[in-house]
């Protein structure tokens, strides 16, 4: 019998059940559907490089088996059931609400015409659905969600096949015909020398923070100026490696004093994941709308000019500036600092948050719909157990504690690095000697701020008391 396994985000060998099962039942023809269905939110431009190596990576793990073709998945998989002669089609869930929306419809059909379809959970501990409170509905907070999580346990890992009997089909398009990857201007010739895309990418990632940085990671994971975080997500994103993999891969060292309390907190931050898309499942209208309503009556500016500072980083404030600055690098900016950089754009320049979503959707490497809007509006206030809108980072106060050295602003602002430690993260407070003396003229070699911060919080404040009021 012939099975049609369908990729999707799960492009990996090991833990992949719906790899298993399609090899338990025979021969298997494995494909890839780019869809380009989805018009609200399709991949982003760094997420399509990052995609155009991960399944350069797959292909060649599956012995070139793998084929390939771009289009509607409604049309396309009837017609390659027909072609491979399939009995049986076979995938792991996604969770957006058009790929819910896309699967149940195509199910639907597939069945109607005789084909057996099977799908599986692969990207998740535990499904959307799996955890509720007590009177069955979806958890609001997190902390008591995790804690429901961790007390259900979690399923071990599916072993990779020993052998896969798969077969490519004559019709498969080819990966380079679809110009994923840029070219005129190459924006993402730094992302290449920043990540390993695939499967063995991630397990080696896995490997490299187990031993380095595991070790008080829950100290260390907000020091962007150090190598102390994962650097997993991406490679979750695209399910180049799962959850129960990492949690299985961790579980070896519980018993190890000085990797325990690392180990908890990270997979808290892996609980995070899971509960964003607990959140999106339950609440489609995530990626689009506020959570709160409430939040509707907030008075947002509009400024063409601060949108455009902000993204290129050139806002004046180096911790920000250095941030977007690595995003457009490397497609990837550390956790921390996502969020400073995010309060500035709502807090300080008062722009709709949802014009940040719709930017690290375009720049992001792990540009991932339930992670990008929950955390958007945690920042913005608006959202499930969301920090309070009037938690205003000061961009200052961060980089002084968490770059006290300013050695990540040095990296990614190099106009300002001879500027001396305690001026780094507010260059606008030197005095003319000092600036001469670092070769830093404001306005001409690196900005002056476009907002001042005492007065931003202020305005932000009187907007947010438009939203109590409401």
């Amino acid at each position: 019998m012939t099975t049609l396994l369908w990729f999707r985000q799960d492009l990996r060998l090991r833990d992949n059940p719906a790899l298993a099962a399609a090899v338990a039942r025979g021969r298997v023809v494995p494909v890839f559907i780019l869809d380009d269905t989805d018009t609200n939110w399709a991949p982003g431009a760094a997420s399509l490089w990052w995609l155009h190596h991960s399944l350069e990576a797959l292909r060649k793990d599956l012995g070139g088996a793998l084929s390939l073709y771009r289009g509607d998945p409604k049309t396309i998989l009837s017609k390659l059931v027909a072609e491979a002669k399939a009995t049986a089609v076979v995938w792991n869930r996604c969770y957006e609400p058009h790929a819910i929306k896309r699967d149940t419809a195509i199910k639907e059909r597939l069945k109607k015409d005789g084909v057996v379809v099977e799908s599986f959970n692969a990207a998740l501990l535990n499904e959307p659905w799996g955890i509720q409170t007590g009177s069955g509905g979806p958890y609001k907070v997190f902390t008591p969600y995790w804690r429901a999580a961790l007390a259900r346990g979690f399923a071990a890992p599916v072993a990779k096949p020993t052998k896969i009997d798969a077969h490519r089909l004559a019709s498969s398009e080819e990966l380079n015909d679809w110009n994923l990857l840029p070219t005129k201007p190459d924006w993402a010739m730094g992302f290449a020398e920043a990540w390993t895309p695939g499967e063995q990418g991630a397990l080696n990632r896995l490997e490299q923070f187990v031993a380095q940085a595991l070790i008080g990671y829950g100290e260390l994971r907000d020091r962007p100026d150090k190598p102390a975080t994962s650097r997993l997500s991406p490679h979750l994103h695209l399910g180049e490696i799962s959850p129960r993999q990492i949690y299985a891969r961790l579980a070896a060292y519980q018993d190890d004093k000085n990797k325990s309390a690392g180990i908890a907190k990270f997979m808290s931050e892996i609980g995070w994941r899971e509960f964003a898309y607990h959140l999106l499942y339950h609440f489609p209208t995530l990626p689009d709308a506020n959570w709160r309503e409430a939040f509707d009556a907030y008075p947002w500016r509009s400024s063409k000019n601060d949108l455009k500072a902000w993204q290129r980083g050139l806002t004046g404030y180096p911790l920000v500036d250095a941030g977007m600055r690595e995003l457009w690098a490397t497609g990837f900016m550390h956790n921390r600092v996502r969020m400073i950089a995010a309060s500035f754009l709502i807090k300080h320049l008062r722009l709709d948050w949802r014009l940040g979503e719709a930017w690290f959707w375009n720049t992001l490497v792990d540009a991932d719909l339930a992670n990008n809007a929950a955390g958007w509006q945690w920042v913005a206030g608006s959202g499930a157990d969301a920090s309070p809108y009037f938690r205003i980072f000061n961009p200052m106060a961060q980089g002084e504690k968490f770059d006290p050295n300013g050695d990540y602003v040095r990296r990614w602002c190099p106009e300002l690095a001879k500027l001396p430690d305690k001026l780094i993260h507010a260059p606008w407070k030197a005095d003319d000697a000092t600036l001469k003396a670092a070769g830093v003229v404001l306005g001409k070699d690196y900005p002056k701020p476009i907002v001042d911060h005492d007065e931003a919080r202020k305005a932000a404040m009187e907007g947010y008391q438009k939203v109590r009021s409401s």
